[in-house]
């Protein structure tokens, strides 16, 4: 009972205190609650003043996605499809540029160089003078014609000469023989003399004449030891030199040589390039083409397919395309590897 009684009494408010401490106590309780309301208050002011939008609230992890766009929502208007430009197929295939006029300057005939007239660069014209060759036995040989020709034609000259004056027998012979003063045979012989002189004249004029023909033939000869540009354009080799003999027959050797120089016509410049064939349907004649040097990978000509060659290499299983460029530049160069892109 005692025992009891004893926690009763300590749990009994000690009321022993006096006011002042406990006064203290219940306002420093009161204070603390207000300053937490101010502070709360200030942060729901601040977190939602306006022109800001309160943060999102941390959604769980569990939480479920948005269910997506049903067809019944509005679609977004519809903006117009842009052109469709012409853009590059993929398909690539490599070259090299190539001439389709190129040739090497030589002359018919064989003979020692006497002057050559170009460098490598030089430009040409066609017809325009590229080397000479020695032609000074031609020119002899010519004077030599020249003679014979100018002998035909005295030797006809005296001909016709006697041939006058064989007519002229003949005449009085003919007279003669009418008066039956001369004699048969006079008149016979002198009509002979006339008629020998007239096959003599004629052989005359025919010597003459072959004198002309030889005398052209020897001037053409003379004219074959200049050598001259078939076409124009660009002197890419100087393949001779002054005094080496110049045979367009020979195979080459020591101080013989087949041709002057090698020219190029720079306006006929192309690119072929290989095609495998299982992708030649890709191709066709008039098709646009991006081509691009290796020497100038940043520089994208515009080009065309010119042709595609009809036949194929059985070895590499490729069908060879000539591609014309569609400008012309000092800078295109025979010989340089090349890039084209085809386009569709």
């Amino acid at each position: 009972m005692s025992d009891r009684k004893a926690k009763l009494e300590s749990l009994s408010i000690d009321r022993s205190y006096d006011d002042g401490p406990r006064g203290a106590g219940a306002t420093t309780v009161i204070t603390a609650i207000l300053v937490s309301a101010a502070l709360g208050a200030g942060g729901t002011w601040y977190l939602m003043r306006p022109g800001e939008e309160a943060p999102a609230p941390v959604q769980p992890a569990a939480t479920t996605p948005a269910p997506a766009t049903t067809p019944s929502e509005p679609a977004p208007a519809a903006t117009p499809a842009p052109r469709r430009e012409p853009r590059a197929s993929g398909l690539v295939a490599s070259g090299y540029v190539v001439a389709r006029r190129q040739a090497t300057v030589s002359a018919e005939i064989t003979g020692r160089i006497q002057d050559v007239l170009i460098e490598e660069g030089t430009v040409v014209e066609e017809g325009e003078v590229v080397a000479r060759l020695d032609d000074e036995r031609a020119n002899i040989q010519l004077d030599l014609l020249r003679s014979q020709l100018d002998a035909a034609n005295a030797r006809r000259s005296a001909l016709n000469a006697d041939l006058a004056e064989a007519r002229r027998v003949l005449e009085r012979a003919e007279r003669l023989e009418e008066r039956e003063i001369g004699s048969v045979a006079n008149t016979t012989a002198a009509r002979a003399r006339v008629q020998s002189l007239n096959a003599q004249i004629i052989a005359a004029n025919a010597d003459a004449e072959t004198s002309r023909q030889q005398i052209r033939a020897q001037e053409d000869l003379i004219d074959r030891h200049i050598v001259r540009a078939p076409f124009a354009g660009v002197v890419i080799a100087k393949n001779a030199q002054v005094g080496e003999i110049l045979s367009p027959a020979s195979a080459g050797g020591g101080f013989t040589r087949t041709g002057v120089a090698t020219l190029v016509d720079m306006a006929s410049l192309e690119i072929e390039v290989d095609v495998n064939e299982g992708q030649i349907g890709r191709v066709m004649p008039g098709q646009q083409v991006e081509a691009r040097l290796d020497a100038y990978p940043d520089w994208r000509i515009p080009a065309r397919v010119e042709a595609i060659i009809p036949t194929a290499d059985r070895s590499r299983a490729t069908i060879t395309v000539r591609v014309a460029f569609e400008e012309r530049d000092d800078r295109i160069l025979p010989d340089m590897a090349a890039r084209v892109t085809f386009i569709e």
